[in-house]
């Protein structure tokens, strides 16, 4: 759920590739350090790096339970993907430890097949789950790459636009809508934001039903110092916030 970034149901992707070409700068690399909140109580830590290659870009999302939580129902996972210079996907990782249940998945994205393989294993029984190949178009973002992507536009409140997105068993073109200036403060500082949302829940690419919220810095870096994803009632609000740039 974390990974998600985004409510409303979307169309098949149909854009040219001319249009998938990023808007705005990106940064050489990057070191984004995150609390986790859930019910009011802080629930884990999260780490977002970003590294320019000579291919193009690798992210790498750790996310690890804290405090009770983590007595309750420790979570450790990691997730990372390369992109290639226009930010469209070559591969992704995600390797999922959550109580018991240990997983690791893998996404491959062939753009000239316009083809993702997804592999989804079991570590501990080190068997295969799930295994599906799917259409994409010529330039799709894995979850991270659409976050990147969406820095790169330059919206404003009321505005919005359409990036592709896959999570390796759908793929579809996800809405994302500048909704509004707010004073945003974080751990990290206080920020002029733009507060975002986009639609990649209720059956889009994540079954469940929700709304996630992305509040990016006014400045040229456009940093998401904010995230936030509202589920059910039964599951509340997990709200990512900006605590400090540096090292792992």
């Amino acid at each position: 759920m974390l990974l998600a970034a985004l409510c409303q149901p979307l169309q098949p992707f149909q854009a040219q590739p001319s249009a998938l070409v990023p808007a705005g700068p990106l940064p050489a690399s990057e070191n984004l350090h995150y609390s986790v909140e859930w019910r009011l109580i802080t629930a884990g830590k999260s780490h977002l790096a970003w590294t320019a290659t000579t291919a193009g870009f690798q992210t790498n999302l750790q996310i690890e339970s804290a405090g009770l939580v983590s007595r309750l129902f420790k979570v450790n996972n990691e997730y990372s993907s390369s992109l290639d210079r226009g930010l469209c996907a070559h591969s992704s990782l995600m390797k999922t430890n959550e109580g018991s249940r240990h997983r690791e998945t893998s996404i491959t994205f062939d753009a000239e097949r316009k083809k993702a393989s997804y592999l989804e294993r079991d570590t501990v029984k080190n068997t295969v789950l799930t295994t599906s190949e799917i259409d994409i178009p010529p330039c799709v973002s894995d979850i991270i790459g659409a976050l990147y992507r969406m820095r790169t536009l330059n919206l404003e409140p009321g505005q919005s636009a359409q990036i592709p997105v896959s999570d390796g068993k759908k793929s579809v073109s996800a809405r994302v809508e500048a909704q509004r200036r707010e004073q945003v403060k974080t751990p990290a500082g206080s920020f002029r934001t733009i507060r975002y949302e986009a639609f990649i829940f209720n059956n889009v690419i994540y079954r469940r039903s929700g709304r996630v919220y992305v509040w990016l810095t006014e400045d040229a870096r456009r940093l998401p110092v904010k995230v936030q994803v509202r589920l059910q009632l039964h599951i509340g609000t997990i709200t990512l916030e900006l605590e400090k740039e540096g090292t792992l």
